[in-house]
């Protein structure tokens, strides 16, 4: 490998404290029609950990809803930051570049000023806000991290992924609002990345970031979107239901691109990263690449026992692969992640 090649070093994430069943969910909030029960109950999700109000959470205003988000960013990407630090044997002052990436809420200054005050970074870090790309947003920030690693070899930038998606909630009975309800929870991911790797993670096999490949589906641009809904005073997200075949149809693309360019076929990859978009979603991803339910095995798990987390599932997925302790060095893997535009990110990386 060159020198200077990106490496992903470490990861650590977080979740709410608060941790419920998709019955729970129903009984809490007092749902009782027949199709938003089912949509619930047919999700493949078992648990997902969610910030909720106490009371009614139709009752929560726009201005409720993004202090929710600014007060779980800070809790879970705090947490989830300190967890990658000490995995890597590092502390808050030996990061450079910080980057954050979130889609459920807007602060202006971003997430990266005030996780800068609340972790003790150094004032002088550098630093970016990716605010608004969707659950894709992950490996797009990925690629500039990465950049910024390789053109400052032996610094380390991090990489923070942090979705208060129940701060976009919407509660108004209708099946728009009750799928994205049953689907999205709250987490947050942080990524290490540099060019060499600290004493405390010397004897690790680590992938090497080696390119990325997108596909912008521009015909699709309304199918993933946040509307305002001036009856509820809030924002509401969208889900087109037809979005699961878009994106089955269109996956394979960016992929054999993405492999080509280093004269490799599906076969020579040995991991699969995928983003926990959906049951559906996945398994249109297994037909049109044939690949596995083993390869998808942990972007089935998190789905389970997260929900989808957005930004930041991906993480999860490549955090649980790690603690297999299979990677090995030589190894071919292929992240992916999906979300409006409708986007397609893939990235390869090789132990």
């Amino acid at each position: 490998m060159p020198a200077h090649d990106a490496v992903l070093l470490s990861v650590g994430t977080a979740n709410p404290p608060d941790r419920y069943t998709q019955q729970e969910l129903l009984d809490r909030f007092g749902v009782v029609d027949e199709k938003t029960s089912g949509v619930f109950a047919n999700s493949h999700i078992d648990h997902r950990n969610l910030y909720l109000p106490e009371g009614e959470p139709s009752a929560e205003n726009q201005q409720e809803l993004l202090e929710k988000h600014r007060m779980g960013a800070l809790d879970m990407g705090g947490r989830a930051v300190r967890d990658c630090l000490a995995d890597a044997g590092l502390a808050p002052q030996d990061v450079d570049y910080l980057c954050c990436v979130t889609t459920t809420g807007f602060l202006c200054p971003g997430i990266s000023a005030h996780l800068i005050r609340e972790l003790g970074l150094r004032e002088e870090v550098s630093r970016a806000d990716v605010v608004g790309m969707g659950c894709n947003a992950g490996l797009n920030a990925l690629n500039p991290v990465t950049a910024w690693a390789a053109a400052n070899p032996g610094r380390y930038a991090l990489l923070l992924c942090v979705e208060v998606c129940s701060a976009a909630y919407v509660w108004d009975g209708s099946m728009r609002t009750a799928v994205v309800n049953a689907l999205f929870g709250d987490g947050a991911a942080a990524l290490l990345v540099g060019t060499r790797a600290p004493e405390a993670l010397q004897d690790r096999p680590l992938p090497h970031v080696l390119g990325f490949s997108s596909q912008v589906l521009t015909d699709d641009l309304g199918a993933m979107r946040f509307d305002w809904d001036p009856d509820q005073g809030k924002y509401s997200f969208y889900l087109d239901p037809l979005i699961p075949y878009v994106i089955g149809a269109n996956v394979a693309k960016p992929v054999v691109r993405l492999l080509n360019a280093r004269g490799l076929g599906m076969t020579d990859i040995d991991h699969w990263v995928v983003h926990s978009g959906g049951k559906k979603v996945i398994d249109g991803i297994k037909y049109n690449l044939d690949i596995t339910d083993h390869d998808l095995r942990h972007t089935r798990s998190v789905l389970r026992d997260h929900g989808n987390l957005s930004s930041g599932s991906f993480l999860f997925s490549y955090n649980r692969l790690l603690a297999e302790g299979i990677a090995k060095t030589g190894d071919y893997g292929v992240m992916m992640t999906m979300g409006p535009g409708t986007t397609i990110e893939t990235a390869l990386v090789r132990w």
